[in-house]
């Protein structure tokens, strides 16, 4: 697949989604996205800036869910504009698709929402590359009915993310076959390493996250065969107005990223993972 200015599959490099989870100012959406281009560009991995200007799904109506769509899309151009990289953000039921769809590279749908039939269809229409992530109650293989629907609208720019799936309460697990599985879809698969790490709920009115774990998850799904990672990353974790628990601290992004660069350009290199493809069928891997 064509993804902006790249060739994106099992044979090209990983990219790499990344930013915080939502947008807390002007200031700091351009600082995080000047430091990961930086970064990014220094070490050779293609980037996508992502935060969201409303997020809808949080535990609490007393949430913080960001500027709103019109002071977002200001400061998302502005990003594009000043900073230099492509953007992405979260789309919701009642968002207006066309009018971000003008402004943003990249459209992301939350995972409880991808059997919205409409909805999956709506995001999809605008033509621009769209990231579908999996429900935490879907089984990788129900993922080709989902593109199945958003590819019905013309749109062949399509990836599917996993995000982990629900293991009783407040927690998720990742199972790493379903990274090889999505691949059924033949769209290129993406990794959520930080919301896989997280605890749903686990705090009561907020999620809680397993910080620790992100680098060990990240790690497993460039070795299982990935085309992007994402991952939420933010100066202060600590003091983050959204899913902080589970973001990782950007100013150790750099050492994490430098090994799964190197990890990704062995597997890949080694020709392993085209050749795994053939060798199991979905059938031996469940």
């Amino acid at each position: 697949m064509k993804l902006l200015d790249w060739e994106v599959g099992l044979d090209q490099p990983f990219f790499l989604i990344c930013g915080p989870c939502v947008i807390e100012s002007e200031q700091l959406a351009i600082d995080t996205a000047g430091f990961m281009k930086e970064m990014t560009d220094r070490l050779g991995i293609p980037y996508i800036y992502k935060s969201s200007f409303d997020k809808a799904n949080r535990s609490s109506s007393k949430s913080f869910r960001g500027p709103g769509l019109e002071e977002g899309l200001r400061i998302l151009q502005k990003v594009k504009d000043q900073v230099g990289v492509p953007v992405l953000t979260d789309v919701h039921e009642d968002t207006p698709i066309n009018e971000v769809a003008d402004v943003v590279d990249v459209m992301q749908t939350p995972a409880f929402l991808c059997r919205q039939t409409n909805f999956i269809r709506k995001v999809c229409e605008p033509g621009i590359p769209v990231n579908i992530k999996k429900g935490q109650f879907l089984s990788p293989w129900d993922m080709k009915n989902v593109v199945d629907k958003a590819r019905e609208t013309g749109n062949q720019n399509i990836m599917v993310c996993e995000r982990g799936v629900s293991f009783g309460y407040n927690n998720l697990v990742s199972d790493m076959r379903s990274l090889s599985i999505m691949r059924d879809t033949g769209c290129p698969v993406v990794y959520d390493a930080t919301h896989s790490a997280q605890l749903p709920g686990g705090q009561g009115s907020s999620s809680g996250g397993l910080r620790d774990v992100i680098p060990v998850l990240a790690r497993a799904a460039i070795a299982a065969g990935v085309s992007g990672v994402f991952m939420e990353s933010h100066p202060n974790p600590e003091v983050a107005k959204c899913d902080g628990p589970n973001s990782f601290p950007m100013y150790r992004i750099e050492e994490m990223l430098r090994v799964m660069k190197e990890l990704d350009d062995v597997v890949k290199k080694a020709g392993y993972i085209e050749d795994s493809i053939h060798e199991f069928g979905k059938g031996d891997l469940l």
